[in-house]
């Protein structure tokens, strides 16, 4: 009789409650870092209508404004120095979240996180979307933006630290890089969203550009509220397995203390991962934040435009992180793999910048390859290495590592992102080939970092070779 049933209901009478719960806050916490990143794209995309060739613009017949060739700018931006303040800008949020990413985790771990995450997305809509009515209350004041910015940086943080405790919650420690690269392109899809939502209202009313995602923030942090189960004993779920390196299992221990921040950094591979995190990301963020304004420069597309070409770095940032995931599975060489893919980077970073723009294929080309090599090693790191490195065999199944070293490598990493918008900012003036040499500086920086850890797994492969070859 149960052979008669449709394939469909087979699938789901099959699935245990366990399992449905699982699957539930994978989703869920996917689309809560998703609308994360959603609501800080906006200001990429925004910087090149709030500065723009005038020339260009059709002047509209209400208007009478003679010998002015920034009328259509929006103040303070409409000077020379629009590409300093916009930097400014950048660097107001993000040394806000670099600060505050040390400080999350803290208050992460003694909160419920059902009520931490909707406290910190609600916010986040509210300073994203005040930043947007700056437009429709006519303000001019770099003051009121970069005090939002800050703000907003803050509450920002506590996404990340968050959503990993959740995860850890009901699926463990898991070490597979494949799952872990598929779930982290919420990072991607958020910045793609974001572009997309903000670039349909840049060019006609662009204080929507933040206020939807604002509002679409705010909505995922009710959504949260009511349907977000922190724990797995909380609704009569079993508590997940951890895998060790062998066959045995061990099970968390919920009352093992928290691990000291100088004993995370003791952990082998902490330091050199949390570093070379800070150069990998201070290039994927100066991607963030400055794409769309050099693709608007350099290629003369409006906003829009330019906004919807920059999504395409980040969905090669989906391709590359699948794509890492699943080699450093395949080889167990999480560090090779980061040191192949941002060693290609360099080379590819330069070719963008000086044939990216020849023509549209080649533009979408580079783009992808770009996207691929430089947020490959950024995702790989913030999720199947730190899993790999909350679970050394030197902590025990110490439950609670694992989001302390999350929260040290990640907020080192969150340091680089702070700066490689700013720097750009700084050099920008200069030529963009100078900001686009800096990327390339620390693209080589990050693989330096790495060479101990990829020599050691050389090492540790030829000898498994050299042990088979004799047996």
């Amino acid at each position: 009789m149960k052979s008669s049933l449709a394939p469909g209901i087979r699938l789901v009478t099959s699935l245990s409650r366990d399992t449905w719960y699982r699957s539930f806050t994978l989703v869920l916490t996917f689309l809560f870092y998703t609308a994360y990143h959603l609501s800080r794209k906006p200001i990429s995309i925004v910087k090149s209508e709030l500065h723009r060739n005038c020339s260009t613009v059709i002047r509209p017949a209400d208007v009478n404004i003679t010998d002015n060739v920034t009328w259509c700018d929006w103040a303070p931006f409409d000077q020379n120095n629009y590409k300093t303040l916009f930097g400014v800008l950048d660097n107001c949020f993000l040394v806000a979240y670099a600060v505050g990413m040390f400080f999350s985790g803290i208050f992460g771990e003694r909160l419920p996180l059902r009520l931490y995450l909707t406290v910190g997305m609600l916010l986040s809509g509210l300073f994203t979307a005040l930043f947007g009515l700056g437009f429709y209350w006519n303000i001019h004041s770099l003051t009121y933006y970069a005090f939002i910015q800050v703000m907003n940086g803050l509450v920002q943080t506590t996404g990340w630290p968050a959503v990993v405790a959740c995860m850890g919650n009901w699926f463990g420690k898991g070490k597979r890089g494949f799952i872990m690269g598929v779930w982290n392109s919420h990072t991607s899809v958020g910045n793609i969203l974001g572009s997309l939502i903000a670039g349909a209202f840049v060019s006609s009313s662009w204080g929507l550009s933040f206020i939807v995602p604002g509002a679409i923030i705010t909505g995922t942090g009710l959504l949260c509220f009511f349907f977000l189960v922190d724990k797995p004993e909380d609704v009569g779920c079993s508590t997940p397995m951890q895998e060790t390196d062998g066959s045995a299992v061990v099970e968390v221990s919920e009352d093992s203390e928290a691990i000291s921040f100088c004993g995370a950094l003791r952990i082998p591979g902490v330091l050199e991962f949390s570093f070379c995190l800070l150069f990998a990301k201070l290039v994927s963020y100066t991607f963030l934040f400055w794409l769309p304004l050099y693709i608007s420069n350099v290629a003369h597309f409006d906003a829009k435009e330019a906004g919807d070409m920059s999504t395409l770095f980040d969905v090669g940032g989906i391709v590359g992180g699948i794509l890492a995931g699943l080699i450093s599975d395949y080889t167990g060489a999480r560090a090779s793999t980061c040191w192949v893919m941002l060693i290609t980077a360099a080379p590819m970073l330069f070719l963008y910048n000086s044939i990216g723009q020849q023509s549209l294929g080649m533009s979408v080309g580079m783009l992808l390859l770009c996207g691929a090599l430089v947020n490959g090693p950024y995702a790989l790191i913030t999720t199947a290495v730190s899993a790999d490195l909350g679970t050394h065999e030197s902590l025990r199944g110490n439950s609670r590592a694992l989001s302390t070293v999350t929260a040290i490598i990640d907020g080192t990493g969150s340091v680089g992102a702070a700066l490689g918008p700013l720097l750009a900012g700084i050099i920008s003036p200069s030529g963009w080939n100078n900001v686009f040499y800096m990327l390339i500086s620390a693209d080589v920086l990050a693989c330096l970092l790495l060479s101990r850890l990829v020599y050691k797994e050389l090492l540790n492969c030829c000898g498994r070779r050299q042990g088979f070859t004799e047996i």
